[in-house]
């Protein structure tokens, strides 16, 4: 009996340790609350207890943290809003609940024409307030405020004033965060190319509240999956000559990065983000060198590097248009080509937008914006058979000439309209064009065929809002954007058969994608491109005339005209050789300083003289026909609109063109044909473009 009690009290000893340390490791629980509106709550999703990112965050922190959900959908984080957070359930709760960490994401129902225009003065202090209210409760609370997840084109007030006011309170919350010295965390860079996981253009779905948990579980345990490099990054690759050379990528926070590059070290601290980078002093061409990345635990290094001119090849499918298809490219590859100063990045699409249907796993990798991968390779018959014959020819001719290497970066898709190749806040923000974001695959902005391609592609998408590389912004944001931060020299563009119906538009979206470019490079770098060639679809004339006459408008650019070169019946002629020589030698010109002629012949204006129409030129010392035979392509216009063809001559740099009796002439066109003929060319071969001039 005495022995039956003693064992009683142990087993209760035990009981009471073992209950007390459990008590014990529950109070140690890290507290995690979750600050917010309706995309914190979990609004929409099927399940928010497990869905909502706060639930998945618990997940993803493990035991030691205690994650809470104090979302509140349609609140606002100001206190004179239609419903201020500060007078919720849900804000007592998360002060009850004393957290050790607070996670605050407010700010979009204030988006509301109720209470931005009212009482946007009142915001920051608003802010301050809450988070001072916070620091009372606990004066050892780590806090994160966040820039807010993305409201999209398709949210019914985003014209109207959200989208204006939503970009403005972004900038109050980094400004409130500075002030108020508390952790930012940016929940909108991450979803800012995903609207397909925004039902409703507003609230994430289950995959979407992942990446939210995903990026708050980063900021607080600065674990960002160790050292990695930008894409760009790669053995083999080209760097920018005569420009910094910048060494990017990320680790985990607060990590030391040391970066060795050719006898020099540089060092740099990950920041909060997972970011780091180190800057090089600029340097002349040469190679090959090795760099290497090295943190404690972690090194790189990449090999066979080479400093020259990178130039970023991009566009449809005549970009894309490879060497080995092209007029003679097999007997070049025959040749070997190895050119050790030739490097190519072709950044592959994952699969061909054809007139095939794509499988879920193609559908869910081009969501994820995994539609293009690749690395730098040195050009040899292998890897440059594959390659843009454009961009090959074109940096061929360029490396012999200028005895530098030469980095050919290509991120080009077959049929993709501009649109695509524009970033996302550009097209928000330019309300010509904003709506074209819209449902796409309904839109006219595109051309039904384009429209009709994707639907085949798309065929068995079960989310109505799959994502195509047709999809407005999609090419910048899978494929432009992993190459902007990385120096180039200049780009050559090819595109615009998927725009051909609207060349009014097109003039106002070339200028855009330029400046777009621009702006994400933070460079002006020379803008080559190539008029579309010669094939018998009605607007093409037009159209070609549009592209010509933006070269006036877009400054540092200058085009390459190609309808010499045409098929009547093929949107891809195949003589791609020619058309990377003339891109070539608009850059040796422009870029390098050569003295070179590197344009065809412009009009300069007409007159009318002794029944004569006289039409000067520029970039011209001698015109002719480039067959030798007749001048043909020019068509008078008379004031009755009748149309004209005649033949011409040509005397040095100017055009005669007999005027028939009686015909009252107003304009001249020159090669007015969607598939023309026209032969006008200057001493140095170059043709003249498509254009029409109205007499002086």
């Amino acid at each position: 009996m005495k022995r039956f009690t003693i064992n009683q009290f142990l087993l209760s000893c035990i009981t009471i340790i073992c209950f007390g340390q459990l008590l014990l490791a529950q109070k140690a629980a890290i507290k995690i609350a979750c600050i917010g509106d309706s995309v914190t709550a979990g609004y929409l999703l099927g399940n928010a207890g497990s869905e909502s990112y706060p639930s998945q965050l618990q997940v993803l922190m493990g035991g030691k943290y205690e994650v809470g959900n104090f979302g509140n959908s349609g609140a606002t984080l100001l206190k004179n809003g239609h419903k201020p957070y500060y007078k919720t359930k849900e804000f007592a709760d998360a002060l009850a609940f004393n957290p050790d960490i607070a996670i605050i994401h407010l700010g979009l129902n204030d988006t509301d024409p109720r209470n931005w225009p009212n009482y946007k003065e009142d915001f920051d202090a608003d802010y301050s307030w809450l988070l001072d209210t916070l620091k009372k409760q606990n004066p050892a609370v780590k806090i994160y405020i966040c820039r807010m997840t993305p409201i999209f084109n398709e949210h019914p007030r985003f014209k109207s004033g959200t989208r204006d006011w939503y970009w403005q309170i972004q900038s109050h919350i980094s400004n409130i965060a500075k002030a108020n010295q508390v952790g930012l965390i940016d929940l909108h860079e991450n979803l800012y190319a995903r609207p397909d996981l925004f039902p409703d253009a507003l609230h994430p779905n289950t995959e979407g509240a992942s990446i939210l948990a995903k990026t708050v579980y980063q900021n607080i345990t600065q674990d960002f999956g160790g050292l990695k490099l930008a894409t760009v990054f790669t053995d083999n690759m080209v760097l920018q000559r005569n420009q910094p050379i910048t060494i990017y990528g990320t680790a985990n926070g607060g990590e030391a990065i040391d970066v060795s590059f050719k006898g020099q070290k540089k060092s740099a601290i990950t920041n909060h983000y997972g970011k780091w980078e180190v800057v090089f002093p600029a340097q002349i061409h040469g190679g090959p060198y090795e760099i290497t990345i090295k943190n404690k635990k972690e090194s790189i290094v990449l090999k066979n590097i080479l400093i020259g001119d990178v130039w970023f090849c991009s566009g449809q499918s005549n970009m894309v248009f490879q060497l080995q298809q092209s007029e003679n490219g097999n007997d070049e590859i025959k040749k070997g080509l190895p050119n050790a100063a030739i490097r190519l990045f072709n950044f592959k699409d994952l699969s061909e937008t054809d007139n095939t249907v794509w499988d879920s796993i193609t559908l869910a990798k081009t969501n994820r914006l995994e539609f293009f991968s690749g690395k730098w390779t040195e050009c040899n018959a292998e890897n440059a058979k594959d390659l843009s014959a454009i961009a090959y020819y074109f940096g061929k001719k360029i490396a012999a000439q200028e005895n530098v290497p030469i980095g050919l970066i290509q991120v080009a898709v077959g049929g993709s309209p501009i649109e695509s190749w524009i970033d996302r806040y550009t097209l928000e923000h330019d309300d010509k064009v904003v709506d074209a974001l819209t449902n796409w695959r309904k839109s006219d902005y595109i051309m039904p065929w384009v429209r009709t391609r994707a639907d085949v592609n798309l065929k068995n998408a079960t989310n109505p809002k799959q994502r195509h590389p047709y999809d407005p912004a999609y090419n910048f944001e899978a494929g432009v954007k992993y190459f902007t931060n990385f120096p180039i020299k200049g780009v050559l563009w090819y595109q615009g058969e998927s725009n051909a119906h609207n060349m009014e538009l097109y003039e106002h979206l070339l200028p855009t994608l330029v400046q777009s470019w621009r702006k994400a490079w933070n460079s002006n770098f020379p803008f080559y491109y190539v008029q579309l060639s010669s094939l018998n679809r009605p607007t093409w004339p037009d159209f070609r005339d549009a592209q010509n006459r933006m070269q006036k408008i877009i400054p540092n650019s200058s085009m390459a005209v190609s309808m010499d070169y045409g098929d009547s019946t093929d949107v891809h002629p195949i003589r791609k050789k020619e058309i990377g020589d003339r891109l070539a030698l608009l850059a040796l010109k422009n870029t390098y300083g050569k003295s070179v002629v590197a344009n065809g012949p412009s009009p300069l204006y007409a007159v009318e003289s002794n029944d004569q129409i006289v039409i000067s030129f520029t970039f011209a010392k001698k015109l002719a026909a480039a067959d030798k035979k007749d001048i043909i392509g020019f068509e008078m216009v008379t004031d009755k609109g009748k149309h004209i063809k005649t033949l011409a001559t040509a005397k040095n740099n100017q055009v005669f063109i007999s005027i028939p009796k009686g015909e009252n002439v107003k304009s001249v066109y020159y090669a007015w044909e969607p598939f023309t003929r026209a032969n006008l060319v200057n001493e140095a071969g170059l043709p003249c473009s498509t254009f029409k001039i109205e007499l002086k």
